[in-house]
């Protein structure tokens, strides 16, 4: 996937062009900054951490993922054939999940896959933090957009919340997305967004003002859950500030084509294709380093050859193995996609190197088995992120005797630099046999 990065001295929008094809050039030290100090040069090429998080709400069919044999020498799966080139590049766990997931339905634990908060979708229920919104506060990426949260059906909602447990909203149309990382408004746009960044701030301006009055007036209880409200206002101003630096700077050109957005919902493997090409192209570009994307699912009857049956239907399959089969098509054919972005990933260069060595790949389901609305047991493949990757790692017994997936979490965050011992539900700060 050619692209350009725009930089000084020789810069990455060069590109070898004839006949009106556009071949974009690989990674130079020509490329960094002219005349650039030792410590902007070693600046220039530090090693970006990046993470994102792909959930799959209608659950794997396990035993088609999950190789029988443990460690590195495995027998590949159905599931993990697409991937056979990519072995060195990506672990598969079992044995894992969050405690304490029984909660409204099933599916009420797609809220808190990336959380691990107890009882979702029941009364009294309020979400946490997510892990990427966690590595964000700590990691404090400089790109244009902090983060990306995205919905290959195209809905509003994902599986990214805030400190405070609210639901962040998520992009679903690739074109407008595209829009958004890579078409430069023209001057009066631009002037425009600026003026509604700054709007925002004097908004804010006002209100912590008022708040400091308001503070004074309220008991001690009262006066800590305000304290939370105005760490939220802070973090948006934050975020505001941080808007305003970007507005006038350029946004980097790629030598490709607006994708055009699928509106057939039964389309999934193309939908999901288009959020892929997606997060290889926000990532190599440093647009931003922190992706979540929540595959499509639903009732439909997927446009897949061999399937005839809507696909909440066979994923609650009961054991039965026609079912099974036309559900395997479905998941065979998520999985080439899987494969297809790790190797995209894995292609694409940057200052450091291939992308997906300074990217981990979390794919996973809040789902064990959808067939039974189980919660344990649930499918977890990490790819790339610099790991000693380890084939299959058991990380825990079946059922009541897994190991909290927390603790992958606390091991992926230290990995990515974040000095802690603490994340969620987790019990310790690694998974037994998986090396970070």
């Amino acid at each position: 996937m050619p692209i350009a990065i725009t930089k000084k001295h020789l810069s990455r929008r060069s590109f070898l062009s004839a006949a009106g094809v556009s071949l974009a050039l690989p990674w130079f030290d020509a490329m960094l900054p002219a005349l650039a100090t030792p410590a902007q040069a070693a600046a220039a090429t530090n090693a970006p951490r990046r993470f994102v998080a792909i959930n799959h709400g209608l659950g794997i069919h396990t035993p088609f993922l999950v190789p029988k044999e443990t460690g590195r020498d495995y027998t590949l799966t159905p599931y993990l054939e697409p991937l056979k080139d990519l072995r060195s590049d990506f672990t598969v766990f079992s044995g894992l999940s969050h405690p304490e997931q029984n909660g409204a339905n099933g599916h009420t634990s797609e809220l808190t896959i990336l959380t691990s908060a107890k009882h979702p979708g029941l009364p009294g229920f309020k979400n946490s933090i997510s892990f990427d919104q966690y590595l964000i506060e700590k990691l404090t990426p400089d790109t244009r957009f902090p983060y990306l949260t995205l919905n290959a059906s195209g809905n509003g909602d994902s599986i990214s919340w805030s400190g405070s447990g609210v639901n962040i909203p998520a992009d679903g149309s690739p074109s407008k997305l595209f829009q958004r990382l890579f078409v430069n408004g023209t001057p009066s746009e631009v002037k425009q967004q600026m003026r509604e960044v700054q709007r925002g701030r004097s908004i804010l301006d006002t209100v912590n003002g008022r708040a400091k009055t308001l503070s004074s007036k309220l008991g001690g209880r009262d006066r800590e859950k305000f304290d939370q409200y105005l760490t939220s206002v802070r973090e948006l101003e934050g975020r505001l500030q941080a808007s305003e630096g970007w507005v006038n700077k350029p946004k980097p050109q790629v030598a490709i084509k607006a994708p055009t957005d699928i509106p057939d919902r039964t389309e999934i493997i193309g939908r999901a294709r288009l959020m892929n090409e997606m997060i290889v192209l926000a990532l190599q570009t440093d647009s931003t380093r922190f992706i979540t994307l929540k595959t499509a699912g639903g009732g439909e009857v997927p446009k897949i050859a061999g399937v005839d049956t809507g696909w909440h239907d066979l994923s609650h399959h009961g054991q039965d193995e026609q079912k099974i089969e036309e559900l395997s098509l479905i998941e065979k054919a998520e999985f080439q996609e899987h494969a297809n972005l790790l190797k995209s990933l894995k292609t694409a260069k940057d200052a450091n190197g291939s992308v997906l060595d300074t990217t981990t790949v979390f794919i996973t389901s809040n789902l064990g088995s959808a067939s039974s609305h189980s919660w344990r047991d649930l499918p977890v493949l990490v790819a790339g992120g610099g790991y000693k990757h380890a084939g299959h790692v058991a990380a825990g017994g079946k059922g009541n005797d897994n190991a909290r997936l927390c603790n992958l979490f606390v091991a992926m965050a230290r990995k990515m630099g974040v000095d802690t011992n603490q994340f969620g539900t987790n019990d310790g700060t690694g998974v037994k046999g998986f090396e970070v």
